[in-house]
Formats: structure tokens, C-alpha cells, sequence
């Protein structure tokens, strides 16, 4: 049943806004989903799937620095953003040969204090391994954007002052010290994301910062994003891009 709704590609693409908020998709896991009660996973199939829904409807996913820069230039018609958060040794192992297959760039998000650990933080689920630091520059090398997800996986609103300091600008620099590249991008864990944190990302250097529904707070440095699991077949992708672009507010400066 799932295939025969696969092949539905329900209506137009919409033209997007002038000033209408970026559609950032959030992955995390690819792998067996079987045991998977916080919906953090898809399998292969359904990731080529959605690739393939996106090549039909004449859209590229890119990484999110790539997505801003073509949308400063007036050129980001036709681009959505790829991001992965937490870091999972099975983005390398399986994520990217289909990213590479339909030509797609994307943005991973890691964890620098949990290099070769596993998502430990999830209470419930099966334990799932992380990739080493050999493993991140390997994707880097690849040419896929490494950005921060924090240092632990921990929520930043609740944070102390030294413990926000080191899970942002700490782990900017760890990343930084171990690619070799600047770290352009932040993902709030958990997608929670106060004031105060926002600040915080932007003091320590970050161009962009993304989140999952900011509300006010949606700008650069928290940026909405789009959960895209085992469920979204091509018509509920169609439904979530077109509610996306309806319910989101504009950011100004991207």
C-alpha cells in the first residue's frame, strides 16, 4: 500500500514567497525502524523514496549553508535543505550512498562530546552508535556540511551559564579543531530554543542555527524545520511543504 501512495505526486510545486521562510527537512536515523518510539528513524527504502519524490518535483536537497547562500543570491527557487541531527554512524554507512546516488547535499549535525558513544540520552529504544571522529571527517571529506548539535545532547534552556558557554562555543571549536573547516551551523537539541539561547548561538559565531517551531523567535539563528519520518509518503510530503510554507513566518535576512 505504501508504494501505490509513493507514487501519488499530488499538485504543483508551489512557487515559494518573497521573504517565505526556507522548507528544511529533519532527519536523523536511516536504518531499521522497527523498535523506534521517538520516530527518529526511516528505513533505506523510504529515504530513496523520498529522494526520488523530490527529483520529480524538480527539487534538490542541499545542505542548509549551501540553501542560504543560493537564497542571498536570489537562486534558491528549486532548493530545499537536508539536515541530520545527533550524528549516527548509519548516516555514513547508509544515509549518504543514496544522498550521493540522487545527488543531494545535506547538513549533519554531531555531537563532538559523544564521538564513537551512542544516543544514550534516548531512555527508551534501542541504542544506536555514533560516528567516530574519523568517521565525521570522513563524511566532511565528502563534502557534506558538519555542524553542531551541542557537546552532550542536552536541552540549552535549562542549561546553567557555563554549561550553555561549553555545549555552544565549546563545541564549535572542537568541531572546528577536528574538520579543519569553520562550523557555520547549530541545531538545538530537542529543537528547545529560548532567547537566551538563541543569543548565545549568535555570540559565539554561528551563521545560522536551526530548530523545529521557534514561533517569534524564527530567524537565522532559529530556524523552523520540517520532521520527515518512516510515515511521509509523497502525499503527506506534498501536505507538509504546502503547510510550510502557509503557517511559517518570514525570516528576514535569509
Amino acid at each position: 500500500m505504501a508504494a501505490s501512495v509513493d507514487s501519488l505526486d499530488a499538485g504543483r510545486r508551489p512557487a515559494p514567497r518573497p521573504g517565505a521562510v526556507p522548507w528544511v527537512a529533519m532527519y536523523h536515523s536511516v536504518g531499521d525502524c522497527s523498535d523506534d518510539p521517538y520516530r527518529i528513524t526511516v528505513t533505506p527504502e523510504r529515504l530513496e523514496r523520498q529522494l526520488a519524490w523530490l527529483r520529480r518535483r524538480g527539487l534538490r536537497g542541499v545542505s542548509v549553508a549551501e540553501l542560504l547562500v543560493a537564497r542571498a543570491r536570489g537562486e534558491g527557487r528549486g532548493l530545499v535543505g537536508l539536515t541530520f541531527d545527533d550524528g549516527y554512524t548509519d548516516f555514513l554507512t547508509t544515509a549518504l550512498p543514496l544522498l550521493r546516488r540522487f545527488r543531494c547535499g545535506a547538513t549533519l549535525f554531531v555531537l563532538p562530546g559523544r564521538l564513537g558513544g551512542d544516543n544514550e540520552w534516548d531512555p527508551l529504544g534501542p541504542r544506536k552508535p555514533l560516528l567516530t571522529a574519523d568517521g565525521i571527517r570522513r563524511v566532511a571529506e565528502e563534502g557534506v556540511e558538519i555542524g553542531s548539535h551541542g557537546l552532550t545532547h542536552v536541552d540549552l534552556t535549562r542549561a546553567d551559564d557555563a554549561t550553555l558557554t561549553a555545549e555552544v562555543a565549546g563545541s564549535r571549536a572542537r568541531l572546528e579543531e577536528l574538520t579543519g573547516a569553520p562550523a557555520a551551523g547549530f541545531c538545538y537539541p530537542y529543537g528547545t530554543v529560548d532567547a537566551r539561547t538563541v543569543e548565545a548561538v549568535r555570540k559565539a559565531g554561528y551563521t545560522y542555527a536551526c530548530a523545529i517551531d521557534p514561533g517569534p523567535l524564527t530567524g537565522p539563528h532559529a530556524l523552523p524545520r520540517a520532521h520527515v519520518g518512516q510515515d511521509d509518503t509523497a502525499l503527506r510530503l506534498h501536505l507538509k511543504l504546502k503547510l510550510h510554507r502557509l503557517r511559517r513566518r518570514a525570516v528576514e535576512g535569509v
